[in-house]
């Protein structure tokens, strides 16, 4: 069937692009210590990272929308070829300010790529489209081994250190743009390409909506405060970059493993409790972050964390779809990926702040309210859909 063969496609754009995601937190909050005058912004480029893609989430949903999805994970692609130019030019000539800004080009080709889920839902049928959503993201798990391999393998290839690992991330993104170019999904008609839908004021006012996003919004924000803070933990720590990458990884498996049968959970138990096992797995990571920093300490946080961000973050998928007509589709996941990438700014940012000047410790803490307030929104949600009997909840 034909959405199959785009869901595996999908799925192997997904997977280099968390390479690409998970060798840029690897290395680049690193470089970024090496080479900033003020090393409270070592995480700088990781931000600028996640701020071209929050700046880039609604131009990639329209541009789709009127050009398709072919053509912009295609685009997105190219723009990652140029971002991972940038970079390794910036890293052979010492320049922290051209790495920021090669990153801002990555940040774009995560932008697109963060479309992917909502494409493969798109070409499912209805029965199908949670489960469309957990292969495709399932493709990560690849990322997860590749990146903090490639990471390794390629740190000191050449000289300066990383410039071959930017060097791996030329090809990684040329490989998705000839992914790409295989997909078969058909365009938006001429009609739904015109329609307007509702004002997106009234859909964000959906309950379903409110916490589709912020489930969404939580998990990244929560799981990016936390992953980009702790390779400059582990080396506070005295860790090796050998162990700094062995918890990436099992980190990034455990963040798309479960996708296999998140898909199938969410069948079965219902979004929303899957939503508060999620935030539930949050909590636990917190605890043991806050146990101790021995290499345990943080691989079983960063596991724990992985799968919480899973649930949330295709509970959260999954709920958005119910909240939009076809017409409306570009707006709402659009806005949705924009205050998620948004949340990783920010988060990404104060990380870096966060762990120089108050540490692991305060760092983790901070991440509490976020996980409480999203636990408390899913809640709510899930008692007025129990017990409410009138039509149209939501």
């Amino acid at each position: 069937m034909n959405h199959k063969r785009n869901i595996a496609l999908l799925a192997a754009a997904q997977a280099l692009l968390l390479t690409n995601g998970i060798m840029l937190v690897a290395i680049n909050g690193l470089l970024g210590l090496q080479l900033a005058a003020d090393k409270r912004l070592a995480t700088l480029p990781i931000t600028t990272y996640v701020i071209g893609g929050a700046l880039a989430t609604l131009p990639a949903a329209f541009f789709m929308k009127r050009h398709g999805r072919r053509a912009g994970f295609m685009l997105g692609a190219g723009l990652g070829i140029l971002g991972a130019l940038i970079s390794a030019f910036a890293v052979s000539i010492g320049s922290f300010w051209l790495l920021c800004l090669g990153t801002v080009f990555a940040g774009v080709y995560n932008a697109f790529g963060q479309q992917y889920r909502f494409a493969a839902a798109d070409a499912a049928p209805l029965d199908w489209k949670g489960k469309a959503i957990s292969l495709t993201l399932a493709g990560g798990i690849l990322g997860g081994v590749i990146g903090p391999e490639v990471g390794k393998l390629t740190r000191t290839l050449l000289e300066p250190t990383y410039l071959a690992s930017y060097g791996a991330l030329i090809g990684f993104a040329t490989l998705s743009l000839l992914i790409a170019s295989r997909l078969d999904i058909p365009p938006l008609s001429v009609a739904e390409q015109r329609a307007v839908g509702r004002p997106l004021s009234r859909i964000a006012r959906q309950p379903a909506f409110i916490v589709a996003v912020l489930a969404a919004a939580c998990g990244y924000g929560v799981m990016n405060l936390l992953m980009t803070a702790t390779p400059l933990a582990m080396d506070i720590c005295g860790l090796p970059f050998a162990n700094t990458a062995f918890v990436l990884q099992w980190h990034v498996i455990a963040m798309f493993a479960p996708s296999f049968f998140t898909g199938d959970l969410i069948k079965r138990f219902g979004v929303l409790n899957i939503l508060l096992v999620g935030a539930g797995l949050m909590f636990v990571c917190i605890g043991i972050a806050l146990s101790g920093v021995t290499l345990m300490h943080f691989w079983w946080a960063l596991v724990l964390l992985g799968v919480g961000w899973n649930f949330l973050f295709i509970g959260g998928t999954t709920l958005l779809t119910e909240t939009y007509r076809p017409e409306e589709k570009a707006k709402v996941q659009g806005t949705n990926d924009f205050v998620v990438l948004g949340v990783q700014g920010l988060t990404s940012l104060s990380s870096g702040v966060l762990i120089s000047s108050e540490g692991w410790a305060s760092l983790n803490t901070y991440a509490l309210p976020i996980v409480a307030m999203t636990t408390l929104a899913s809640m709510l949600l899930w008692l007025r859909r129990k017990y409410s009997t009138g039509p149209g909840v939501s």
